[in-house]
């Protein structure tokens, strides 16, 4: 499929094992991200394009996979996501510049869309 999916599929064994292993930190996790993701003030698009520059900002390849795959899912545009990751750049500066093209590959992966 891809490297981002393969990240997301890389990642979803030990997560389920560790999940069972812990399940009242993840099912509170899970109720953390249902609140702080969702539509409210902002709408769910622009929360996972500021997660998704986190992620840029954290150097996370699996909050990356994660956050492009939910941006693409929620209808995030290319150009919305490049504005994303230009305030990772601003906030970040250097390491932003390797981890930035990682997010815009990753969302691109996940929406189908040519690089």
């Amino acid at each position: 499929m891809g490297h981002y999916h393969d990240i997301a599929a890389d990642l979803r064994e030990p997560s389920k094992s560790l999940r069972a292993a812990m399940p009242e930190v993840y099912g509170a996790f899970g109720a953390l991200h249902q609140a702080a993701s969702g539509d409210g003030a902002l709408s769910g698009t622009t929360k996972e394009l500021i997660a998704l520059a986190i992620s840029v900002v954290k150097q996370c390849d699996g909050c990356i996979a994660n956050h492009a795959k939910a941006a693409a899912k929620q209808g995030a545009t290319p150009e919305e996501v490049a504005d994303a990751l230009g305030v990772a750049f601003l906030m970040d500066g250097g390491p932003a510049t390797v981890y930035g093209p990682r997010a815009w590959a990753a969302f691109h992966e996940f929406a189908g869309i040519d690089l």
